[in-house]
């Protein structure tokens, strides 16, 4: 048995083809932790894994009672039968380590963090009011109370404008966005929140990518806030293109993004893992924070120090006592989930009737491929050609009016641009 303590994976809902989870498999297996993963199925491909001490079938779908979720992490916590440090993979995981922390002190050793806090910022509402107390630039938000509300602010503002899920668990409890969602008009806007007459979504104000860039800081922080670790990177390529998932991106340095997280998480007292994205707005030349992640960011192996430091590594190093070295960011790494960014650029390319600009191609971490640890990229290649060949033939297989099972011109069927049915990767709360 390892002297190291060993981590576990810990997830809440169904999204067995995101990679971050395997990334943390790979990450704390290199360096000799015994990890573990609760995944949805033996061929998940984090479960598949050389790096993977053991796997913990656990479905869950996040609509499960939190007493359920505590006792089924009570259990794997007695099955490893040691003291574990529990690494969330997604805001509701985050969430519910951080509100039953003692309860799950049992077993599992988690970061101090204010147990509140990460619901609060997980919550797109909760966001925006402490970005508004401790003047963090952000784009305009409303939580409207009804359909009508939404509707006039929308009007007001001009379309496109942008939705979001409300709460953290809301995506997987019947939610209307399960994403990021650029609806283009009023009807589409309609559509979208379905007959709730109190839709639990955001609005927010839409920055056009022509006019802005978009960045990323994942950190880590000790107890009460206190930075051990800020990385920056820019994103070039998402998939839904421009609203969803990094799959392009590269590590830059940026001390005003970098500053800018700093000091919120400082004046707040945050403590853990967090990926914040940011849009930097040509217009006012301020960086917006869109999003604040309180767990570890899919992309969060692009980044690395000069001692091979990532965020999960500071982590596990801080809350088992060993010493954090330091380190400066290594820049020029780039990062690539490679089934999605070719999907991406084809369907960018397709709308924008032009060809993908050349990104750079050295010093790529990519999301599935790896050297020393193969099967995963074979088992996501399974599943996505899976994925992929449901989503080709569902117009086929549509029963429905006239709008039902056509793609759009140049568009693949369901695009998830502006709607979240039907994506190419399955996303939380999902089924595969």
């Amino acid at each position: 048995m390892s002297d190291q303590l060993p981590a576990l994976l810990v997830k809440v809902g169904r999204f067995p083809q995101l990679h971050g989870g395997l990334g943390v498999v790979r990450t704390l297996g290199r360096m000799g932790v015994p990890a573990y993963a609760m995944v949805e199925d033996r061929f998940t491909p984090a479960a598949l894994s050389s790096h993977l001490a053991g796997r913990f079938i656990r479905p869950t779908t996040g609509r499960e009672d939190t007493s359920e979720l505590v006792s089924t992490l009570l259990q794997i916590g007695r099955e490893i039968g040691r003291p574990t440090v529990a690494v969330p993979e997604g805001d509701e995981a985050a969430v519910l380590l951080a509100e039953n922390a003692g309860r799950l002190a049992e077993w599992f050793v988690l970061p101090p963090v204010p147990p509140a806090l990460p619901r609060t910022l997980a919550s797109k509402e909760g966001l925006h009011r402490i970005c508004q107390e401790h003047g963090v630039p952000t784009p305009r938000t409303r939580s409207p109370v009804n359909r009508a509300e939404l509707v006039a602010v929308s009007r007001a503002w001009g379309f496109p404008v942008v939705l979001k899920d409300r709460e953290a668990f809301t995506k997987l409890n019947d939610s209307a966005m399960g994403h990021t969602t650029v609806v283009h008009d009023e009807a589409e806007l309609l559509a979208r929140c379905g007959a709730a007459e109190s839709p639990s979504v955001i609005v927010q104000e839409y920055i056009p990518l022509e006019l802005a860039e978009e960045w990323f800081t994942h950190l880590y922080c000790s107890a009460r806030g206190i930075p051990r670790l800020v990385f920056t990177g820019h994103k070039f390529r998402s998939w839904p293109p421009k609203t969803g998932l990094t799959t392009r991106a590269r590590a830059r340095p940026n001390t005003t993004l970098a500053t800018l997280a700093v000091e919120l998480c400082r004046a707040i007292g945050y403590c853990g893992i967090a990926d914040l994205d940011w849009r930097f707005d040509r217009r006012d030349g301020r960086y917006k924070l869109v999003d604040f992640n309180p767990r570890f960011g899919q992309q969060f192996r692009l980044f690395s120090t000069t001692r091979g430091l990532d965020v999960v590594r500071a982590l596990y190093l801080d809350l088992t006592g060993q010493h954090v070295p330091d380190g400066v960011q290594i820049h020029g790494r780039g990062f690539i989930v490679g089934n999605l960014d070719a999907v991406s650029a084809t369907v960018s390319a397709w709308r924008e009737r032009r060809l993908p600009a050349a990104l750079p191609r050295r010093n790529l971490e990519r999301a599935w491929l790896c050297r020393d640890d193969p099967v995963p990229a074979v088992a996501e290649a399974v599943r996505f050609s899976g994925t992929v060949a449901r989503r080709l033939t569902k117009p086929l297989r549509a029963v429905g009016g006239p709008d039902k099972g056509v793609p759009a011109a140049g568009a693949l069927p369901h695009d998830t641009v502006s709607a979240p049915a039907g994506p190419l990767l399955p996303q939380k709360g999902a089924a595969p």
